[in-house]
């Protein structure tokens, strides 16, 4: 238990509270105007105590910098692309502003106001999108939440904060007949923009795609490896969800696979830059092959992550189940990808209706009938 002693000050009698910590160092804490004030404050640190919940003080002098670089280190799970893209928000947007601030001395309007500046724009800067000042939250709260398990601060002043809404960009479908004439356009590109239109491959995982993970017998592609561009290089992975799947090719496709792994190795990229390394991918260049395709084809202005919102398009107008869609998409379940593609499960509610008015037509029309005769002569 600690002790309670009056001391004058310049103000008068006050009373200073000495305690043990829970690492049993010792500290003080003065101030206080009556004892009754004192005893209170005393009480409230040994319960604490007692119940885990105490906080030190002087933690809350640690700096959002010193727990942030820290914080970054823990991301080592994510893949490298989702590392370098917080790293990035880091370094231009959570740094500049907090990295001095003592997490005890941040305050939840504080933090209101910087995102709403992020989002705005102040100053001659530019208005930052949802997706950049979202993430840019994550960071600080993140940060923040870790503090509060470590019990660094009683609570996070991040959390309950007012975000933007993330604009869901229109996904774009093309039809068959569109697709063969950007098949086309791309002349010797047209083996593998194929492949991402009628498989639904990530542009990474198609460019990573080597002569062994195709199955000519059961028209199977195995997606074992994902190649994305970060930060200047190309780095191979695992595919994004971590998740090897087996996905069905058209037989229409067969011809120009085995085009495209004629005289390869097994290891060897089927995709590959013409130098035996990995493409980049198109979108990232200006005028690139890409663009001049998309432009000759009179097709609108589209990312070639567009052909993976084309696959489950024309997989669904095939009649393929979202279960279906859900496993060559390589969603994480289900609902993700009625999510992401609601609209293209339209029909189905018609359907629905079609079916239950077929298989219960005459049944329920009658007793419709009946019921509403007895209404009437009621």
């Amino acid at each position: 238990m600690g002790s309670i002693t009056p001391y004058e000050s310049a103000a008068g009698k006050r009373y200073r509270v000495r305690y043990r910590k829970p690492d049993h160092s010792q500290t003080d804490k003065r101030g206080f105007r009556t004892k009754r004030e004192a005893e209170l404050f005393l009480a409230s640190v040994e319960t604490k105590k007692a119940s885990g919940e105490y906080i030190d003080p002087t933690a809350a002098r640690a700096t959002v910098d010193r727990l942030g670089k820290a914080w970054l280190a823990s991301r080592s799970h994510l893949k490298p692309s989702s590392t370098y893209v917080y790293e990035s928000a880091w370094r231009l947007h959570v740094e500049p502003r907090w990295g001095t601030a003592m997490i005890g001395n941040i305050r939840h309007s504080e933090v209101q106001a910087w995102i709403t500046e992020l989002s705005n724009g102040i100053e001659g800067k530019k208005p930052k999108s949802p997706t950049i000042v979202r993430r840019s939250h994550d960071i600080l709260a993140g940060i923040l939440d870790t503090a509060v398990r470590d019990h660094l601060i009683p609570s996070n002043p991040a959390r309950g904060i007012k975000l933007p809404r993330r604009r869901s960009r229109e996904h774009v479908y093309l039809t068959n007949e569109q697709v063969a004439a950007l098949l086309v356009a791309c002349a010797e590109h047209a083996p593998i923009v194929a492949t991402l239109a009628y498989t639904g491959l990530r542009w990474g995982e198609a460019s990573a795609l080597r002569v062994r993970d195709v199955d000519s017998r059961r028209r199977r592609i195995s997606v074992v490896e994902n190649a994305v561009y970060v930060n200047g290089s190309i780095v191979v992975g695992t595919p994004k969800t971590h998740e090897r799947r087996s996905v069905p090719y058209p037989q229409f496709l067969s011809a120009a696979l085995a085009a495209a792994c004629a005289g390869k190795t097994r290891n060897d990229v089927i995709f590959d830059d013409g130098h035996h390394g990995y493409q980049r991918t198109p979108t990232m260049a200006v005028n690139s092959w890409w663009d001049r395709a998309l432009a000759e084809s009179d097709l609108p202005p589209m990312t070639i992550h567009d052909l993976r919102h084309t696959a489950a398009s024309l997989a669904v107008s095939a009649g393929a189940n979202v279960k279906a869609v859900q496993r060559m998409l390589g969603h994480a379940s289900a609902a993700m990808t009625l999510d992401t593609y609601s609209d293209l499960f339209d029909d189905d509610l018609d359907s629905v209706a079609i079916r239950l008015n077929v298989a219960a037509d005459d049944l329920i029309r009658a007793a419709l009938a009946t019921g509403s005769a007895t209404t009437a002569n009621g």
